[in-house]
């Protein structure tokens, strides 16, 4: 191998590693902004009655996340579930918890959260959201038939990039490259052609090499 290739190869290396450690969080921050923006104008669209209530202790939560600190999320976000967890604010704020337990490293708590989202969302990209995260978590704990199953779920075709990637990492972990490469191929072809995430996926596909 030359010394070039060899630099690329390292370069691959340590964006495939970089990626394994932040993807999700990426993944993660992008959501969370896009949930925060959503509840905010459900919010002002709706301020009467239980949802103007329901409202207060979201916003609670949101306060809270701001803390890092796990508990004191998860136990705002449990007293909005626990009075109004019909709401549009619960999933939301099961998915800011749930992104907190994770980052306190508390994975079974996580799971707990994320599996509510998934169980009582009436939003399907709500549930799309938790469904990944969940099988993220999954791929982490090397419980790939699970994640998989998690990863067959019905899904939005706007999310089939996404789920197509993940599906991806976890056949790669599996050793499993041929499918890894189609299930990659697909998520690139899937994410927009200007959206820089598919310059990850493509870096993922190099890091295959030619192995069959």
């Amino acid at each position: 191998m030359s010394s070039l290739d060899l630099q690329e190869q390292e370069q691959v290396d340590e964006l495939k590693a970089w990626w394994k450690e932040n993807g999700k969080w990426v993944i993660g921050v992008l959501v969370i902004g896009l949930l925060g923006f959503a509840g905010t104008t459900y919010w002002k669209s709706y301020q009467s009655g239980q949802a103007a209530e329901a409202a207060k202790l979201y916003a609670e939560v949101v306060k809270q996340a701001a803390s890092n600190d796990a508990k004191r999320i998860g136990d705002a976000a449990d007293a909005l579930v626990s009075r109004y967890g019909n709401s549009a604010y619960a999933p939301r704020a099961q998915l800011l918890a749930a992104q907190a337990s994770l980052q306190a490293h508390d994975v079974a708590h996580a799971t707990v959260q994320l599996q509510w989202v998934i169980e009582h969302a009436n939003e399907t990209g709500l549930q799309d959201t938790a469904r990944l995260k969940l099988a993220s978590v999954l791929l982490d704990e090397k419980k790939y038939d699970e994640a998989l199953k998690q990863l067959d779920a019905a899904h939005p075709d706007s999310f089939t990039g996404l789920y197509s990637d993940l599906r991806g990492d976890v056949l790669s972990a599996q050793g499993k490259t041929a499918e890894a490469r189609v299930a990659y191929q697909q998520a690139y072809d899937k994410i927009d052609a200007k959206n820089s995430y598919r310059n990850l996926i493509q870096l993922k596909m190099d890091g295959l090499g030619n192995a069959k």
